[in-house]
């Protein structure tokens, strides 16, 4: 007896995300894949009001003040961060929308 007409397990339930927003996502996903990134991402999450100035931001790690831009500029670029220009500090804060992407994805 062929086996070939045999289901091999379940028909998936749901389907394949679409292509741009897996691209969109793993985008995301690799800006957070460095350690620093993850840990600046959490920082200003959990800032108090939600936004962080990067004066502060700066003092908190042990690297130099154009690493830590060159940081969150990926991080924004990535579509995880936001900023804005108050006088001479840029205050950077978390878009919640792609914090939801992120975990939507991985809920099971």
């Amino acid at each position: 007896m062929s086996k070939q007409g045999l289901a091999c397990c379940p028909t998936l339930a749901t389907a394949a995300m679409a292509e741009s927003q897996a691209n969109e996502l793993a985008t995301m996903f690799k800006a957070l894949g460095d350690p620093v990134r993850l840990r600046l991402l959490s920082l200003i999450a959990s800032h108090p009001g939600g936004e962080a100035c990067v004066c502060e931001i700066s003092a908190t790690f042990d690297l130099s003040q154009p690493t830590i831009s060159h940081h969150l500029k990926l991080l924004r670029s990535a579509g995880l961060l936001d900023c804005e220009r108050r006088g001479t500090w840029v205050y950077y804060w978390v878009i919640p929308a792609a914090l939801q992407q992120l975990s939507s994805v991985l809920k099971p």
